[in-house]
C-alpha cells in the first residue's frame, strides 16, 4: 500500500464523496413522483454504482488506520450530515430542534467509539 491508501483522510474524503451519491439514489426521486416506480428504481441502482465504485475502496483503506467499528460510525455522521444539507436544499426540508438532539446523540457514539483501548 502506498501513503495515499494509508491516508486517515481518504477514506473520509470517499465516504462523503459516496454519500452525496447514495442520498441522491435514495432520496432524489422524491422529486419526481409522477414517474414510473420501476423507473426510479433502475435510475436510483444507476447513481447508487457509484456509490458503491467509492464505498468499498473508502471501506478497504480505511480499515488500514481505522477498525471496522469506526468506519461504520464515521459513515453515520457522514450520512447524516450530507442528508441534512439535501433536505434542507433540494428537498426544501426544515431541521428541527429534535434532528439536532439527534445528530448530537450519533456525535456522541462517534466520542465513544474513539475513546482511547483499555
Amino acid at each position: 500500500m502506498n501513503d495515499l491508501t494509508q491516508s486517515r483522510w481518504l477514506p473520509i474524503v470517499l465516504l462523503t464523496c459516496s454519500n452525496l451519491f447514495m442520498t441522491v439514489a435514495w432520496y432524489g426521486h422524491l422529486k419526481f413522483k409522477s414517474q414510473p416506480l420501476l423507473l426510479v428504481i433502475l435510475a436510483s441502482w444507476g447513481i447508487a454504482f457509484f456509490e458503491y465504485v467509492l464505498q468499498v475502496p473508502a471501506n478497504r483503506w480505511g480499515n488500514s488506520v481505522y477498525s471496522a467499528t469506526q468506519l461504520k460510525i464515521i459513515q453515520e455522521v457522514i450520512t447524516l450530515a450530507v442528508f441534512c444539507i439535501f433536505a434542507i436544499f433540494y428537498l426544501g426540508e426544515h431541521i428541527r430542534w429534535n434532528h439536532v438532539a439527534a445528530f448530537v446523540c450519533i456525535l456522541a457514539a462517534v466520542a465513544f467509539t474513539f475513546l482511547p483501548k483499555p
